[in-house]
Order: C-alpha cells, then structure tokens, then sequence
C-alpha cells in the first residue's frame, strides 16, 4: 500500500478529502491518546524507544545501527527488542538469521541481529524480559513509542526531514500515529534525516513545535569498494519512502535504468525476483535494492542482487551523547565509560 500523495500536503493546506477525513483523525488520536497512557513494565534496565509519529518509514532502522554501534563503544551490551513486523512468530524468540526468514521474524530484525542480540516478541514487555534474563545491559526498543506495555528510560522520535511531520493530521486523514504535541510531550530526543535542504525545509515548517533537543542526521553510503559511478542498474525497494533510496543511488553516480517502487514490506517471492531479473536482464542492468530488502529475498538468491548500504552520520552527537550518559548514569550495573 503506498501512501495517499494528501498526507503530503503542507499542514496549512492539507487538502479537501484531508479536511473530509479529519473527524476520524481525532477518533484515532484520541484511541492512542488513550492507548499510551497506561503503565508498562518497568525493566531493571535502560530501554531506548526508536520510534516516530508518522505510520511508514523514517529512518528508525539506521538509527537503531547507530545506536547500536555507539552502547559498543562505551562497552555496553545491549539487546534489540522488535514486534517483528510482517513475520508469523509470536515470541519471544531469538533471531538467528542462519534459520530464521523474514517470513518468521520480519526483515528489521533479521537485519538487526546481525548487530547484536535481537529478539522478535509481539508481547514486547515478555520480549524484553527475555532479553534482561539473557544478559542485556540496555534494551533498544525497535518502533515501540506507541505501544505502552514496555516503560521507556529514553525514547527518541525520527522523522524524514523532508516529509516532516506530512500535513499534521492523524490516521485517516493524514500519517501521523498521534498528533503532533501529544507524541513529542512523551519523547526526548527528536531526530530528523536528511541533506541540508531537507534539513531547512523542516525546520521552517516544524521548528517551530518543537521544543525538545534536536538531533541532525543524514545517510551516507558505506564505501564497500562498490564503484556505482556509471553503473547500469534496475534499482526496486519494498521501504516506506522508495523515492529516498533510488535518489540516494542516483547521487552515487548509478545509471538508475529503471526504478521499482515495491510496497512497505513487501515479500519478494521467487516468482517476483525472476521477473525483476528478466528485466534487469533485457536492459542490461544490474539488480540493486536496499539492504533491509535484500534480507527478505529467499536465501539462495540474495547473491544475485547487489544491496546499497548506508549508515547514519550525526551533524552533532552532542545531545544523543548526553543523554546515554544521563539513562546509563541512572541505573545500577551499567555506568557511562
């Protein structure tokens, strides 16, 4: 399912069938108005909520990496606790990629245990108490803001910075999970992705709602000895923001062919891959997706399609810094290094 282009809109001018769905907005808002005011499990370590306010991709997986990368280097274990979007286990259960398909536990995490101990649990709080029980030091809660059964030490919201907050209103009538001030009164840190224009088109349009610390981020492509200058490639995607990706390709010098928008989470059946391949075969081009969409191609065919990797980079950790050093600093066992 792809996003309606009114969701888009500016919040000035969020369009008629916007203004039509309004009313069922604010049932939504007020369903996870709510939701999310009930008491969770309070773990006996720091949990850090990744999560956002728009329904759809913004980013969260990248930040999740970058957290992760950041707890190990102050010597920190941490877990990963997912819901395991798109995958049939209940949980919890550990991912181990050399068994497990994103059928069974979703592609985030079985991307993600590839960089520490990731658990898949529909139930988070028995989720995380699975992961407390298996030595965690600190849970990083995957896309759990609005889910109130897991109590969060540090929740951080990541929004794309050049679609923002979209035209401001709630489920129908626009992306938003929960208004605006609502989610931003229950996190910490906010953190926008994008370049620098993207960066200042947020800023204009939503600077001025928020009040929290402000982190700046973008996605930078890992240099894996991959040369896409000039490279000839049917580039698809199956994330929340396509467009994202084949632009980033794009600005690495590929000669993006022909470019496959796939829905969020899309399986990619075999039947799929071979008529991509056919494609890709008729135009002379090679394969290229994302890496979260490269996990879900069946196992004996992910050789055949190349993954552009990115990394998040911080403007200025300074913030995200001080906070890890304000949740590890308050729980007992675990100290900032």
């Amino acid at each position: 399912m792809r996003a309606p282009r009114f969701w888009h809109n500016p919040p000035e001018a969020p369009g008629l069938l916007a203004r039509i769905l309004q009313p069922l907005g604010a049932i939504y808002a007020a369903a996870t108005a709510r939701r999310v005011a009930r008491q969770g499990y309070r773990a006996g370590i720091p949990v850090i909520c990744v999560g956002n306010l728009n329904a759809g991709g913004t980013g969260k997986t990248p930040t999740t990496i970058a957290l992760i990368l950041r707890l190990m280097a102050r010597g920190v274990a941490c877990h990963i606790v997912s819901r395991g979007h798109g995958g049939s286990l209940q949980g919890p259960v550990r991912v181990d990629d050399r068994k497990h398909s994103a059928e069974e536990v979703g592609d985030e995490p079985l991307l993600l245990c590839a960089f520490a101990p990731t658990w898949v649990a529909k139930d988070r709080a028995a989720g995380v108490k699975a992961a407390e029980a298996n030595g965690a030091q600190v849970i990083l809660l995957d896309d759990g803001f609005q889910n109130p059964s897991v109590a969060k030490d540090l929740s951080i919201i990541v929004v794309d910075a050049e679609r923002g907050f979209g035209n401001g209103l709630c489920l129908p009538a626009g992306p938003l999970r929960e208004p605006v001030a609502l989610g931003l009164g229950r996190a910490d840190l906010v953190l926008s992705i994008g370049g620098p224009a993207a960066q200042a088109h947020f800023e204009g349009t939503w600077g001025q709602a928020i009040s929290l610390p402000r982190l700046l981020g973008r996605l930078a492509p890992l240099q894996m000895g991959m040369d896409w200058a000039g490279q000839r490639v049917l580039a698809f995607a199956g994330i929340g923001y396509p467009e994202k990706f084949f632009a980033t390709l794009k600005a690495e010098g590929a000669d993006i062919v022909k470019a496959i928008p796939l829905g969020d989470h899309e399986p990619i059946s075999d039947i799929l891959l071979n008529r991509l391949e056919a494609e890709a075969h008729a135009l002379s081009a090679q394969l290229v997706t994302t890496e979260k969409d490269q996990v879900r191609l069946p196992a004996a065919q992910r050789h055949r399609v190349l993954a552009l990797v990115v990394r998040l980079e911080f403007d200025d950790p300074a913030p995200l810094d001080a906070a890890l050093d304000r949740i590890l600093a308050r729980k007992d066992g675990v100290s900032p290094s």
